[in-house]
């Protein structure tokens, strides 16, 4: 945790014992909160807007996309693996219009805004894609390289193109131990 620090200055709220890189890019700053004992780590992507809760785990070059109606929300003690694109919004390629951020509102196709939300305890594995809208049930998994178009179910693990469930997840340990840190479900 030596290593140079994105700087805590430009983002709207920044947290104790927090580490963001400074190969981070967060391109809208002011729309961004981050909490208390947080990792971010090198090459972070993020154009949304980010609610960033406690004891949160972002690994290297993990994306978030989808421009300043976007947004991310990530509840206390959720982990992104390396590599992971979470979609915040997505052009509809459907013919009604041109594709691309450098595209005037009145030329554009349909795009799907969502917020893309973690619940608490939910983690996504490495190179796995979420869409836009999806929300993680409180708990669950997905497993590498899985493709998320709904919500997740809380304490399933999912896995898969399209992402299947395939087992629940206990959780008793992990709910102990985060009533034992102070906080609650």
């Amino acid at each position: 945790m030596n290593s140079e620090q994105y700087n805590h200055g430009q983002l709207m709220k920044c947290g104790i014992d927090t580490f963001i890189s400074k190969s981070v890019e967060i391109r809208r700053p002011q729309l961004v909160s981050v909490g208390n004992h947080v990792a971010i780590d090198t090459g972070f992507y993020l154009t949304t807007q980010a609610d960033i809760g406690d004891y949160i785990h972002i690994a290297p070059y993990v994306s978030c996309i989808g421009g300043e109606k976007g947004k991310l929300i990530m509840e206390h003690f959720t982990t992104i693996a390396s590599g992971t694109r979470l979609i915040c919004s997505s052009d509809g390629h459907k013919g009604e219009g041109l594709v691309g951020p450098t595209i005037p509102e009145a030329y554009k196709d349909q795009i799907t805004y969502g917020t893309i939300t973690m619940k608490m305890f939910s983690s996504i594995g490495t190179n796995a894609v979420i869409m836009p809208g999806v929300t993680l049930g409180e708990g669950s998994v997905v497993g590498a390289c899985s493709f998320i178009t709904k919500d997740t179910e809380p304490w399933t693990i999912y896995v898969g193109n399209p992402a299947r469930p395939l087992k629940l997840r206990r959780k008793e340990t992990m709910i102990r131990y985060a009533k034992e840190l102070g906080y609650e479900r």
